[in-house]
């Protein structure tokens, strides 16, 4: 079941309203809400659910709707890299036709929106096999677009690609100063949503938990 965020989910709904070019200035190293602390992240991972996951063969993306209109013209796609990126400019369909986007997972900075991949923190294929395969379909479109916790990143595309669904017993940010941080936002996502864990994957975490 869901729980209480210090900062509501809409505040991640907030999308421009101007049909014109709208410019937004956003910190250089944005990065998605509610992060928790190390402590924080470790009481809450102590209190997941062990398990083998299960259902891996039923998987299908398409269970997960998105991206999904926000607002406006506004998809869930654009909201992120209007929110996590610096000086961008969208056009009148709210796609960026400029800005800048730092990728915490290797720390590149990218000027094209196209060289940009909005990565699932907990990866669609994880959360099913997690325990959303159980979920109503309307809870698994929130899942996929969840703007309000660190679900959603802006990060390199072929990064994105290498991690694909895997989980951080199988894959790390390769930028070693982000792996404190990465199990933070993991942990936060896997709690919120009441997702199990596997028990490498937990082992992992707790590792990661250590460079804090």
């Amino acid at each position: 079941m869901h729980r209480d965020r210090a900062i509501p989910a809409a505040l991640g709904l907030v999308c421009a309203t101007a049909l014109t070019l709208v410019a937004t200035s956003q910190p250089a190293a944005a990065i998605p809400p509610n992060i928790p602390s190390a402590s924080t992240a470790a009481s809450r991972l102590n209190s997941l659910t062990v398990a083998a996951e299960s259902h891996g063969s039923t998987y299908d993306r398409d269970l997960f709707p998105h991206w999904i209109t926000i607002s406006g013209s506004c998809n869930t796609r654009e909201e992120v890299l209007k929110r996590d990126g610096t000086n961008v400019v969208t056009d009148s369909s709210c796609a960026a036709t400029s800005g800048s986007w730092y990728s915490p997972y290797d720390g590149a900075t990218w000027t094209a929106a196209s060289d940009v991949d909005i990565d699932h923190m907990v990866p669609l294929a994880e959360a099913w096999a997690s325990g959303a395969w159980s979920w109503t379909t309307s809870r698994r479109q929130q899942f996929a677009n969840d703007l309000g916790g660190p679900q959603l990143w802006a990060v390199t595309d072929n990064v994105n690609q290498s991690k694909s669904d895997k989980d951080p017993a199988e894959w790390q940010p390769p930028r070693t100063a982000e792996r404190c941080r990465y199990a933070r936002a993991w942990i936060q996502v896997k709690w919120y949503w009441g997702l199990s864990v596997d028990s490498a994957e937990k082992s992992s975490l707790s590792s990661m938990l250590s460079s804090c």
